[in-house]
């Protein structure tokens, strides 16, 4: 069915930028919120960001100001610009996204699997 691909991460030095992006593929109807979580290791996962189908964003305490979250409709496509990035901002970042697919009348959530940030010097 649906699948969503994260791609971009990488290592990095602190202070340094890296932008995620999460592609959705598949018989999709229509794409309604699509979100970042990330979880560190040994840690539990957490929030980080949220864009709304009309565009709305939402960010954890922890990224405000440093991270922005965007999308291309068009392309079912979720991005994160990480800026000013943090040891502390290290982990697998994962993509989550509601999405209506051909045969359902309802949005589920579906993940991806997950791209690893390193931020070291």
């Amino acid at each position: 069915q649906v699948q969503l691909v994260e791609s971009g991460g990488g290592l990095v030095q602190p202070g340094g930028s890296l932008r995620l992006s999460c592609a959705a593929s598949g018989s999709i109807v229509s794409v309604n919120t699509m979100s970042w979580y990330r979880q560190g290791s040994g840690k539990q996962r957490e929030f980080v960001a949220i864009i709304t189908s009309g565009g709305n964003t939402n960010y954890a305490g922890s990224v405000k100001g440093r991270f922005t979250i965007s999308r291309d409709n068009a392309n079912n496509t979720v991005y994160l610009q990480m800026n000013s990035l943090k040891p502390e901002d290290t982990a697998v970042y994962y993509c989550n996204a509601a999405l209506k697919t051909f045969g359902n009348s309802n949005y589920n959530n579906y993940w991806g699997r997950g791209t690893q940030v390193t931020v070291s010097s």
